[in-house]
C-alpha cells in the first residue's frame, strides 16, 4: 500500500492530546497542505488561522463548556465531562478554516488535507464542528474578533497535536457503501 492510502486507512479521531506544543515545521507544513488543496475554479475561498496560544483554546474550551452546562439538554456537556472536561481534548492547536459564504465543499476539502497532513506527520487530529459553538458564547464577538478575518466565517476547525498514546482506531470502512455501475 502507497503512502497516501496507508495514511488514509490509519487516521482516526484523536480525543486525548498529551497538551505538548507542536514543532513550527510541522505547523507549516501541515498549513502548507491545507492551502495546497483543490477549489471550485481555484477560488481558494478560504484563510487558514493556526491557532498556537494554549491560553486562548482554553478560554474558549471553558466558555464552549460552561455555555453547554447552561443547556436545557444536559447530553452534551455530560459526555464531554466524561471525555475528561474539555471539548477540545487538551489540544495544543487548533487549525480554522475561515471561509467565504457557500464555500462548504472547499471547505471539507481543506480540513481533510489537513487532517492527512497532520496524521502523516505522525500527529493526532480531531475534526471539531463543535468549534462554532465558541460564537453563541458570551464572549462570540470577542473570540470571532480575535479569530476570523474580516468577510470570512467559521468553515471547520480540526484540532491537532501529540496523542496521549498511539493506539487509536481508525472507523472500520464499510465497503457496503461502495457501488459500482458499469
Amino acid at each position: 500500500m502507497n503512502e497516501v492510502l496507508k495514511t488514509m486507512a490509519t487516521r482516526y479521531s484523536c480525543r486525548s492530546f498529551t497538551g505538548e506544543q507542536v514543532e513550527l515545521e510541522k505547523l507549516e507544513a501541515i498549513a502548507l497542505a491545507a492551502v495546497q488543496a483543490p477549489s471550485a475554479m481555484n477560488r481558494q475561498p478560504w484563510k487558514i488561522i493556526v491557532i498556537k496560544d494554549k491560553a486562548l483554546l482554553d478560554e474558549m474550551d471553558a466558555s464552549i463548556m460552561e455555555k453547554l452546562s447552561q443547556s436545557e439538554d444536559k447530553t452534551m456537556y455530560e459526555r464531554m465531562q466524561s471525555r475528561g472536561g474539555k471539548l477540545f481534548y487538551n489540544a495544543p492547536v487548533m487549525f480554522v478554516v475561515a471561509k467565504q459564504k457557500n464555500t462548504e465543499l472547499d471547505t471539507g476539502i481543506v480540513t481533510e488535507n489537513i487532517a492527512l497532513a497532520a496524521t502523516s506527520l505522525g500527529l493526532g487530529n480531531v475534526i471539531c464542528g463543535m468549534a462554532r459553538m465558541i460564537f453563541e458564547t458570551d464572549k462570540g464577538d470577542y473570540f470571532k474578533e480575535q479569530i476570523i478575518p474580516e468577510g470570512y466565517e467559521l468553515g471547520m476547525s480540526v484540532l491537532v497535536g501529540y496523542p496521549t498514546s498511539n493506539e487509536g482506531t481508525p472507523h472500520p470502512a464499510d465497503t457496503s457503501k461502495i457501488t459500482y455501475i458499469g
